[in-house]
């Protein structure tokens, strides 16, 4: 497990934690001062081989820093070193001696202390116009967390423009053009510095200025009876023009579009009804006449094939002897008059 050897804070106070190390473990007193907050062991033990830690903590900063030492004891002097082994520093060190486990800083986050935290804290704005680069901006305005704002650039551009004196309290950091011209278009950037802190934010506007929409302007006329009076200008009469919403506008013609072609497909399929309608009137009359013809030409047929099976009933005889009696029978009788009247008259 971890164990927790010294705090030191930026007032000075020293805290040890474990009564071995009272009198043998210690930091530099000027720590936050030079930035040197390496660790003292007097007296090194087996028992204080280890691997350490140096935890530097910036609570009004949210900043957090870690060095890593690895001490080594040995009793054979011909050992003490000191290397990297590419993640920490190893120090091998002989037992009874003392040992400086560095953890230096110097930043000024760490090291400066002084009671002008308000100065270190800054935002100021930068206007870019179109064409220009970043690193050529004009500075607009600054504001201090102190209050103090400096403004720059003409006079009329330091009375258009400014950040409200509560920025750093409610932490908006707006700025605010008033007046507004075409003249004002370009690349606006906001830069945030806490120097004290080592922090630094960039955000960028891109502003793009546009004439105002058509008004039409109509000038008064005078009556005909009345005279003009030439030292007095006339007052124009503004009329306003409230045009609609262009979406708007979109969906309506999108409206009509589509309605007018649903009107045309209705006409053409009439149309296609209309005219599928007479081609079958004009069809219809020929399919009957052809149905006649069909009807005829089959009764035809069947009278013919009719005929034709009594002459072959008749003509079916077993031998031809039926036959010929069958002729016989069918043959017509001749009956001579004058001979029977002389047969009646005898």
């Amino acid at each position: 497990p971890m164990e927790r050897v010294v705090d030191m804070f930026s007032a000075g106070e020293h805290r040890i934690y474990t009564s071995k190390n009272l009198g043998r473990v210690s930091l530099n007193p000027t720590a936050f001062k030079d930035g040197n907050f390496s660790l003292v062991i007097k007296d090194v033990r087996m028992n204080d081989r280890g691997l350490y830690f140096c935890n530097l903590h910036h609570l009004y900063c949210h900043l957090y820093e870690t060095v890593r030492v690895q001490l080594n004891v040995t009793k054979s002097r011909r050992k003490e070193q000191r290397f990297w082994d590419g993640q920490k520093a190893v120090y091998v060190v002989l037992v009874g001696s003392t040992a400086v486990l560095p953890c230096i800083n110097r930043r000024t986050v760490w090291t400066d202390w002084s009671n002008e935290e308000e100065d270190q804290q800054v935002v100021h704005w930068d206007r870019q116009p179109p064409g220009v680069r970043h690193d050529l901006a004009d500075r607009l305005v600054d504001l201090y967390a102190s209050g103090e704002q400096r403004s720059y650039g003409p006079r009329f551009l330091q009375t258009k423009m400014n950040i409200s004196n509560q920025a750093f309290s409610k932490g908006d950091f707006s700025l605010t053009i008033s007046d507004l011209q075409a003249t004002d278009q370009g690349t606006y950037s906001c830069h945030l510095h806490h120097h004290y802190c080592g922090l630094h934010e960039r955000r960028e506007f891109r502003v793009k200025v546009e004439p105002p929409l058509i008004q039409a302007t109509e000038m008064v006329k005078a009556l005909p009876g009345q005279d003009k009076d030439s030292t007095k200008a006339e007052s124009p009469e503004v009329i306003t023009v409230i045009l609609p919403d262009q979406k708007h506008n979109i969906l309506l013609l999108l409206g009509y579009v589509l309605s007018s072609l649903l009107l045309l497909a209705f006409i053409i399929l009439i149309i296609i009804l209309v005219t599928r309608q007479r081609q079958a009137k004009e069809f219809y009359p020929k399919a009957s006449m052809r149905s006649n013809r069909s009807y005829s030409s089959s009764d035809e047929c069947e009278i013919e094939v009719r005929e034709v099976c009594r002459q072959e009933r008749r003509l079916d005889f077993k031998n031809n002897l039926l036959r010929e009696s069958a002729h016989a029978s069918t043959q017509p009788k001749l009956i001579d008059l004058d001979k029977e009247m002389q047969k009646f008259s005898k």
